[in-house]
């Protein structure tokens, strides 16, 4: 599978990540033309080369003469829809403005057709979001995935005033997403950013198991000295069967000297009825020696803030430590067997094709167990038997 990993240390601008495509191999003329039949007047598309923290990369600056013009999200639609890009790239930049008008409208307490765009419906943000969706198809890119995202810090003057970073919208965009801020106090991440990567990437986290193949630097306006205002795209391929067999989770921990086991224990059935992937404890010492437990959730990234206060609610802890890790895993699937006390399912493991774990399904075997009066061993081992004939 060929994957694409957009590296969001310095935060993103829609500008920027059209940049890194750039550099990561799209065609600067193609993607020229591609904007042209958009049939917005005037629009001109500059690509240059520039440094930003002493590293070479890309800039991306479209622009108009109706620049700052307000659209509504149909009038966008309309614009895209009687272009001449792909089908597929009409259906990516309609679903990321569809994504802000949803965002744009819960922040205004509007439905999302009555909005009327301000900077997301100006050319540049128009071309940006068109250039994306043709550069990931032009690329070949079929899973997106995307760092945690440096939104920056500070306040941002904007069509409505003074506003907060990030920016209100932007915010809505990121729900679910791990964010950090810094490492500067401006804007970093756009809400036309936003929008592309929270529409179009399965998932955030650390750098996925890839073969880089390019890697593509894309520079936004800002020209700092404390760090590299840049986006990375690192494009390549996966092994067969890698989304099934590596993704990326949130492990939160926290140490606890104060509660009951009763109280530990419910904590984490809780958890796990909550749909936490993992969720156990380890016997530690704290401090003064004290007997004590360390409390680990492992969770899917887009739910940690979920259980953050699930742990917080149940617990009396008031601090949780949280990490983004990668994690692999077996290709799995379930093959069922006929045996004497009944049918048995069979969880099979295997890895870069080959099987190399093969279990009876243990709910299964208790349920024969109990049913037959046989011990859940003999259950297994005739499964297994079972499985061996297939």
């Amino acid at each position: 599978m060929r994957i694409g990993y957009f590296d969001c240390f310095a935060g993103a601008g829609g500008d920027m990540l059209v940049a890194a495509m750039l550099d990561a191999g799209l065609d600067g003329e193609f993607l020229k033309s591609q904007l042209s039949t958009l049939g917005v007047k005037g629009l001109k598309v500059e690509i240059s080369e520039t440094k930003r923290g002493g590293l070479r990369a890309v800039r991306f600056e479209p622009s108009a003469p109706e620049q700052g013009k307000e659209r509504n999200l149909e009038e966008i639609k309309k614009l895209i829809k009687q272009s001449k890009i792909s089908e597929k790239a009409k259906e990516t930049a309609v679903r990321i403005f569809e994504r802000i008008a949803e965002a744009e409208g819960t922040v205004h307490g509007k439905d999302p057709k009555d909005i009327h765009f301000h900077e997301i419906g100006a050319v540049d943000s128009i071309a940006d979001i068109v250039s994306a969706a043709v550069g990931l198809e032009t690329l070949g890119i079929e899973r997106v995935y995307c760092s945690v995202l440096s939104v920056g810090g500070g306040t941002v003057k904007c069509q409505h005033g003074l506003m907060p970073v990030p920016a209100p919208a932007t915010a809505e965009l990121v729900k679910g997403v791990p964010v950090v801020a810094g490492p500067a106090e401006v804007e970093l991440l756009t809400p036309t950013a936003a929008g592309i990567l929270t529409t179009v990437a399965a998932e955030f986290g650390g750098l996925p198991a890839m073969k880089i193949e390019a890697v593509g630097c894309g520079a936004g306006s800002l020209d700092s000295d404390e760090f590299a205002n840049i986006v990375r795209l690192m494009v390549g391929n996966s092994s067969a069967g890698e989304s099934e067999t590596a993704d990326t989770v949130c492990l939160l921990e926290t140490n606890i000297d104060d509660a009951s086991g009763e109280l530990v224990g419910a904590v984490c059935e809780k958890l796990l009825a909550a749909g936490a992937l993992d969720a156990f404890t380890t016997a530690i010492y704290m401090k003064r020696n004290r007997p004590a437990v360390k409390l680990s959730v492992i969770c899917d990234v887009g739910d940690t803030q979920k259980f953050e206060k699930m742990i917080f609610a149940e617990s009396s802890t008031f601090g949780i430590r949280r990490q983004v890790l990668q994690r692999s895993k077996l290709q799995r699937k379930l093959v069922t067997v006929s045996t004497e006390f009944g049918e048995i399912r069979i969880k099979v493991g295997a890895f870069d094709g080959e099987v190399v774990a093969v279990k009876p399904e243990f709910s299964d075997c208790e349920s024969a167990a109990k049913q037959h009066g046989a011990a859940v061993k003999v259950i297994m081992e005739a499964a297994m038997s079972a499985y061996k004939k297939v």
